[in-house]
C-alpha cells in the first residue's frame, strides 16, 4: 500500500454489494445536539445560504428555534419572513430527503420549523437590551428552551448580533440566584462567528463561565478568522496555493447546489459564501470531531481556551488555533484558516451529495455514508485507550461497510496539533508508528512513542506517569459520485506508570524555563 506523510492508504470491496441499499444500515446518532439559531439574515447572502446547507443536516439535530436578529450589518430591522422562503423551499424536498436516512433518524418537516422562527429586537446591539426593555418572542424562547428540562446543552449559533442572547443572559441573572443561573448558564455552548454587535464583549466579560467559541480580532478585521477558511482565501487573500478554491467558486455552486427546490432558494454569494455555516459544520455527527472538545478540530475548526488557568476568570472562551496542511501547490501552510479549509473537499462532496438526496427518493442513484466500525464499535465518539509507552495496539476496520457497496478507501493518520500545548508542534508532540497488517488497510498496529518523547513534561523534561494524548484520525472514503467520507477518532493516552525516561540532570541542576528546555532542540 502506499505511505504519504505518515498516512496509509488502502482500498477495499465490501463483502456484499447492496446498491438497493437497506435505509437500517444508514448511518445512525446517539443523540441530537439541540441547536438555536440566531440569524441576521438578508443583510447579505450568506445566512440564507448557510439556513439552505444546514436543513440538509436537519435530521441530525434538534433544531429548538430559528431568530432572526440585527447586527452591525442591518441595523434596523429584522427579516423572518426570509427563514420562511428558505422553509417554504425545504418543504419541496424533505420528503425526498427522508427517502435517505435512517428511519429512526428522519428530518424536521416544515411546518414544526416554521413554528420556531422567531424576531429579537429590529435595533441594533444594546438598543435592544437593558432591565426596561420586553423579551421578544426571540428572546422569550431562547429563555424557555434554556430553561427547559432537557439535560443536553443547548447550542447558541450566532450568525449575525448576540444582543438576543445578551438579554437573557441578563433576565436569568435578574430572575434567578446565583446558584441558579449558574446552573442555567452551564447549560449553554454558544459559537458567534465573530463580534457583530456591541454586546458580544460583554457577554464574554459579564458572565466569562459561558461556554462560548468565538474568534478574536480588531473589529471587521474577518479576514483573520478562522471561520473564513470556510471559503474566504480569495476574497481574504490568505494561504495563496493552499487550499482548492474550484468547490466554493460560483461555477461548481452552480452545477451541484443551486439545483431543485431547495437548491433554488441558494443565493449567489456576494463576499464569500457561507461564513456562517462552521457553527454547525462543528456539530457534524461524522466521527471526527468531539463537541465537548473544541480544541480537537472537525469540519468547523480547531479552537482552545483563551484562559487555561485555574485563576483569574475561570473562563470558558475559546478562540483560534492553527493547523499545518500541505496544500494543493505540495506546499505546507500553517493559519487559523487551515483548521477549516483542510477538509473542504469533503465538506463540499458532503453538501452536493444531500442536494442530490432533496432531488431523488432513489437510494440506488444516489451515494451514501460509509459506515466505520473499529473494534467492534460502530460509535462516532472517539475510541479512547490507555497504552504504556512503547506498546502496541492493534485496531480492525474490517467490519466497515459501506450501505450502496461502493468500494472503500481507509487512510489512516496522525492529527498531532491536538496533543500540542504551544506552537512548535514538531518540538513537543511524538509520532505514532502506524504498519498496515493486511493489504487493504483495513487492520493497522499502532506503537505508542517510547517514554522519553510521549511521557515528559515540556519543560522540566522530567518523566511523567501520564504523558501526551495522542489522536490518530481513520478515514473512509467510497467510489460513490460524489466521493463521501466517514471518520473515526482513536485517543490514545501514553502512560508511563513506572517514571521511565526524562532528561538526566547534573547534581543541583534543574530546567524551569522553555529556553533550558530547548537546547537541545535541532528542529
Amino acid at each position: 500500500l502506499p505511505f504519504e506523510s505518515g498516512h496509509y492508504l488502502g482500498t477495499a470491496t465490501p463483502y456484499t454489494i447492496i446498491k438497493m441499499a437497506d435505509i437500517t444500515r444508514l448511518q445512525t446518532f446517539p443523540s441530537k445536539p439541540r441547536v438555536f439559531v440566531l440569524t441576521d439574515i438578508s443583510n447579505e447572502p450568506d445566512d440564507a445560504e448557510s439556513l439552505v446547507r444546514y436543513l440538509l443536516y436537519s435530521n441530525q439535530f434538534q433544531t429548538e428555534g430559528l431568530v432572526a436578529v440585527s447586527s452591525t450589518w442591518m441595523k434596523n430591522k429584522v427579516c423572518p419572513q426570509d427563514i420562511h422562503k428558505i422553509l417554504d423551499a425545504y418543504a419541496g424536498a424533505v420528503d425526498n430527503l427522508n427517502k435517505h436516512t435512517h428511519p429512526d433518524y428522519l428530518y424536521p418537516s416544515a411546518d414544526s420549523l416554521r413554528n420556531l422562527v422567531k424576531s429579537g429586537p429590529p435595533v441594533y446591539g444594546f438598543a435592544g437590551v437593558g432591565v426596561d426593555k420586553p423579551l421578544t418572542d426571540g428572546a422569550q424562547l431562547l429563555l424557555e428552551r434554556i430553561k427547559a428540562p432537557s439535560e443536553d446543552p443547548l447550542w447558541v449559533l450566532v450568525w449575525g448580533g448576540t444582543n438576543v442572547l445578551a438579554q437573557v443572559l441578563l433576565t436569568i441573572r435578574g430572575q434567578y440566584s446565583a446558584k441558579e443561573a449558574t446552573k442555567l448558564r452551564a447549560k449553554l455552548r454558544v459559537y458567534t462567528i465573530s463580534d457583530q454587535d456591541d454586546t458580544s464583549a460583554w457577554i464574554r466579560t459579564q458572565f466569562p463561565d459561558v461556554f462560548y467559541i468565538s474568534s478574536i480580532h480588531g473589529w471587521n478585521q474577518y479576514g483573520l478568522a478562522a471561520w473564513t477558511g470556510i471559503s474566504g482565501d480569495k476574497y481574504y487573500g490568505f494561504d495563496h496555493g493552499g487550499p482548492d478554491f474550484s468547490k466554493v467558486s460560483k461555477e461548481w455552486i452552480k452545477k451541484n447546489i443551486q439545483i431543485g427546490p431547495l437548491g433554488s432558494a441558494y443565493p449567489d454569494f456576494l463576499f464569500i459564501p457561507e461564513g456562517d455555516t462552521p457553527t454547525f459544520l462543528y456539530l457534524i455527527q461524522n466521527g471526527l470531531g468531539d463537541r465537548e472538545h473544541p480544541e480537537y478540530g472537525s469540519w468547523g475548526g480547531r479552537y482552545a481556551l483563551t484562559d487555561a488557568s485555574d485563576a483569574g476568570q475561570g473562563g470558558k472562551h475559546y478562540s483560534d488555533m492553527s493547523d499545518s496542511v500541505v496544500g494543493i501547490d505540495g506546499k505546507t501552510y500553517r493559519s487559523n484558516q487551515a483548521t477549516i479549509w483542510r477538509w473542504r473537499d469533503t465538506f463540499q462532496n458532503d453538501f452536493a451529495a444531500r442536494m442530490q438526496w432533496s432531488l431523488n427518493p432513489d437510494l440506488a442513484s444516489t451515494n451514501h455514508h460509509p459506515i466505520v466500525i473499529v473494534n467492534g464499535s460502530r460509535s462516532l465518539a472517539p475510541l479512547y485507550f490507555e497504552a504504556k509507552a512503547s506498546s502496541t495496539i492493534e485496531l480492525d476496520a474490517s467490519q466497515t461497510y459501506d450501505p450502496d457497496g461502493d468500494d472503500l478507501t481507509f487512510t489512516w493518520w496522525q492529527y498531532r496539533e491536538p496533543s500540542a500545548t504551544q506552537w512548535l508542534v514538531h518540538f513537543e508532540v511524538s509520532d505514532l508508528g502506524i504498519e498496515k497488517l493486511d493489504t487493504e488497510g483495513k487492520k493497522i498496529k499502532v506503537t505508542v512513542p517510547e517514554p522519553e518523547k510521549s511521557c515528559l513534561d515540556l519543560i522540566s523534561r522530567q518523566p511523567l506517569a501520564k504523558g501526551q494524548l495522542l489522536h490518530l484520525i481513520l478515514e473512509v472514503t467510497d467510489s460513490g459520485s460524489p466521493s463521501l467520507t466517514s471518520y473515526r477518532r482513536i485517543l490514545i493516552q501514553a502512560t508511563n506508570k513506572d517514571l521511565r525516561g526524562g532528561k538526566l540532570l547534573k547534581e543541583g541542576e534543574e530546567l524551569n524555563a522553555i529556553g533550558d528546555a530547548m537546547k537541545d532542540y535541532t528542529g
